[in-house]
This record gives C-alpha cells, sequence and structure tokens, in this order.
C-alpha cells in the first residue's frame, strides 16, 4: 500500500467539494484512498452530519467499480417490514400488496457498490441476510426459494456505537467484525479547529450568490466564538447558520454579539436571539422571550381548565346564567361583563326561548322528558355499536367459511382468496371456533 500524496488528498477534497484542513479529516481521507482500489468492506463512523456520505462517493469513485451502479440507502427511513424486499427484492404474492416481482437493490447494483448508511438501525433478521451477502454474494428475494448470486461491494456508516449495540444484543458481533475490515472514522466539526470557518466562509459566500447579498465578514472575536462552540448538528448546523446571518442580518460585517444572537445556548436547540438577547442580559429583572413564551403557554392552559369548568357548569345548571358569567368573568373580558351581568340579574336568559314563558313545576317536567330522552339516544347508540360488532364479525366468520368451502378447506388458497395471511386466517379459525 502506497503513502497518498498532499497533492493527491488535495485534489479529492476539491473534486468532491470537501473543505478543511484538520489532521483528522486528512487522515479519514487517505484510508479512503487507500481503501477505494481494494474490494474491502468499509465501515464509516462519525456523528450525524459529518459528512460520511461523501466517503462513500470517494471510495466508489476511486474503485475498479466506479463505472458500476452506486446506491445510497438509509436504513432508519425503511420501514422493518419493508427493508428485507427493498434490499433484497420479492416474488409476486409472496404478501399482501405484492401484485409483481420486485428485483431489490442488491440485485439491482451487481457489479457496484452499495451505501447502507445508519446501519445501526437495520433489523436483526435482515442483518443475517446482509451476513449471507458479505460472506457467499448470495440472497434470497422475500417469498422465494431460489438462490441468487450478487456481486457488490458494501460500504456501511453508523452514528451509533455498534460494540455497545452487539453487547445489548440489538446488533451481530460476527456480521460488527465482517463489516469494520476498514474503518474510517469521520471527525465531528468540534474537533476541526480552523475549518469551521472555512466552511462558514463557503456557505456564506454561497447564500449572498443565491440571495444576491454581500458575502458576510466576521470579526475575530466572532471567529473565535464560532471555533469553540460544540456543533451538535456538525455541518448541517453550521449551514442552517451561515443561512439565517445571511439572510436576517443588514449589516455584513458580524461582531461577536451578533453572532451569539445566533447561537443555541449550553442545554438548549434554540438561538440566543429566541431567548431573550445575549448572554450578559441574563439576571436582569426583564422578561426573556422564553419566559413570556412559557406565561402564554401557562395562560391558555388556566383558560382552557376553566372553560372546560364553565361548559361543565352550564350543562349542569341548563343555561349560561349571570351567576355562571361572573364566575368565569376572565373569560368574557372582550365583552362589556358589567352591563351584561346587570342585564342578566334583571332579566334571567339562562332558560331556552321556548321555556321561558313555563312554570318552575312544567320546566322541571320538560327537564325530566329531556334526560330521558338523552339516556334513550345513549342506549340506542350502545345496541347500535353491539349490533355493528356481531354483525361484522357474523360477517367475516361467513366469508371465512365460504372461502375454506371452496378450496375444499385448504388454509393456503383460501388465505389468498381472502388476502390475508395463512397465520392470521390460523387465529381467526380458532377465534370463531370454526370446525375443519
Amino acid at each position: 500500500m502506497y503513502m497518498i500524496s498532499d497533492s493527491e488528498i488535495l485534489s479529492v477534497k476539491q473534486r468532491f467539494g470537501i473543505i478543511g484542513n484538520s489532521p483528522l479529516l486528512n487522515h479519514a481521507i487517505q484510508v479512503a484512498m487507500q481503501a477505494s482500489p481494494t474490494e474491502m468492506t468499509v465501515l464509516i463512523t462519525g456523528e450525524s452530519g459529518s459528512g460520511k456520505e461523501s466517503f462513500s462517493k470517494i471510495i466508489h469513485t476511486l474503485s475498479t467499480r466506479k463505472h458500476g451502479k452506486f446506491i445510497a440507502i438509509n436504513c432508519g427511513a425503511i420501514p422493518e417490514g419493508t427493508i428485507d424486499s427493498e434490499l433484497f427484492g420479492h416474488e409476486k404474492g409472496s404478501f399482501t400488496g405484492a401484485y409483481e416481482a420486485r428485483k431489490g437493490y442488491f440485485e439491482v447494483t451487481d457489479g457496484g457498490s452499495i451505501f447502507l448508511d445508519e446501519i445501526g438501525e437495520m433489523p436483526l433478521g435482515t442483518q443475517a441476510r446482509l451476513l449471507r451477502v458479505l460472506e457467499n454474494g448470495e440472497f434470497i428475494k422475500v417469498g422465494s426459494s431460489k438462490v441468487l448470486k450478487t456481486d457488490v461491494r458494501v460500504i456501511a456508516a453508523t452514528n451509533v456505537n455498534l460494540l455497545k449495540a452487539v453487547e445489548k444484543g440489538k446488533f451481530r458481533e460476527d456480521l460488527y467484525y465482517r463489516l469494520n475490515t476498514v474503518p474510517i472514522f469521520v471527525p465531528p466539526l468540534r474537533q476541526r479547529g480552523e475549518d469551521i470557518v472555512l466552511l462558514f466562509r463557503k456557505f456564506t459566500t454561497d447564500f449572498s450568490d443565491k440571495y444576491h447579498v454581500k458575502p458576510i465578514l466576521l470579526s475575530d472575536e466572532a471567529k473565535s466564538l464560532l471555533i469553540k462552540f460544540p456543533f451538535p448538528g456538525n455541518i448541517r448546523q453550521l449551514k442552517n447558520l451561515a443561512e439565517q446571518i445571511s439572510l436576517l442580518e443588514s449589516d455584513r460585517e458580524v461582531s461577536v454579539e451578533t453572532l451569539a444572537k445566533y447561537l443555541p445556548r449550553e442545554g438548549t436547540n434554540l438561538p440566543v436571539s429566541y431567548l431573550g438577547g445575549s448572554r450578559s442580559s441574563e439576571g436582569q429583572g426583564d422578561f426573556s422571550e422564553r419566559e413570556i413564551l412559557y406565561k402564554v403557554l401557562f395562560d391558555m392552559k388556566k383558560d382552557m381548565t376553566e372553560l372546560k369548568k364553565l361548559v361543565f357548569e352550564t350543562y349542569q345548571s341548563g343555561g349560561l346564567n349571570s351567576t355562571i358569567m361572573k364566575k368565569h368573568q376572565n373569560l368574557f373580558e372582550e365583552m362589556e361583563t358589567s352591563e351584561t351581568f346587570e342585564q342578566e340579574e334583571k332579566a334571567p336568559t339562562n332558560l331556552p326561548l321556548v321555556l321561558e314563558n313555563l312554570n318552575e313545576k312544567e320546566i322541571q317536567e320538560r327537564n325530566i322528558v329531556s334526560r330521558e330522552y338523552e339516556n334513550q339516544i345513549i342506549e340506542d347508540i350502545t345496541h347500535e355499536e353491539d349490533d355493528n360488532s356481531l354483525s361484522i364479525e357474523r360477517k367475516e366468520k361467513e366469508l371465512i367459511l365460504r372461502a375454506l368451502k371452496k378450496h375444499q378447506h385448504k388454509r393456503k388458497y383460501a388465505a389468498m382468496d381472502l388476502g390475508i395471511s395463512e397465520r392470521t386466517l390460523y387465529r381467526k379459525i380458532k377465534q370463531y371456533d370454526i370446525q375443519e
């Protein structure tokens, strides 16, 4: 294995748009360039947003497979129930919705490379299938028994500690060592020193072209603050910061105080500008924006609680009278409450219009009838729901019996006809005590 020169590393950076000169970054690029011509499996580790996918492209482009297909897959974004079908394909009718056969990514990328990002999120069953591909180059489609061959180079990446996942039983130990043939560590942004300023300058220049504004210039103090900030979101977070400042700041020379407004405080993901000014304003008597927000939320919660009480008391009393309105006066602040209450006391309006001219005895009788009517409606609804439930179960049992009879009690074909799995059909037969 020959040594990679600085000029070759610089050439790769320019080719793939990688900015920075930190030793950790240069070492990662060097390992990627050395591993590229081989057929070894590569495991790229690093925090989310640190740029792991760029290294997978370096490995594929500089390899002998550069003319083959390259596919990047995020294992964490594919549902557990469909990931086997996505990666290895399936046969027609292998599961509900499989109306035709489909090729998986390992079949499509035969002769190329596949990048499996967030490999730590892959289900254990799929891990076993992947291990077979890595060891023998073999796989089986979902719903098939035919063994197929593929020649694919696997490049994996993760932002979690796979060894800890192995200890917890969430990741196969044999697969970990099979993937970790060539490890590449992509450093987080906080470990790259002056690279942060270079990247910020690149992003702000791009955004100045996009929004047709002058580029941002940082003061020396602002640069120092930028380098010291930990950036848990790495390059994505830095790019977002650069876009915010480029778009929102009218003064293109950014001071350390201005920059501090956009950097989240420790322990929160919200910028200081959203939390009530700079750090120097802490401890003063004025409310911060966060405190105002909390107050608004608490007031809303209080109003909702009082509104619930109002509705409940109104329902119990049979109408909205002056006593209830006085008790919940803060909910009627926009109304001329004093005048309204005086009118209420003189002429109560808590009764429906139809009942205004009735005496007390007639009102009580009508209330009793009303309650009986409400109870009857609730009882009717309950009976109707029970009848519907029984009707659905009866229909389902009838359909199962018809399907079994149609296919001479062969569960496999009956299940296919019903559009359910054989296992589900077996469970339904037991549930409805169907005699075969």
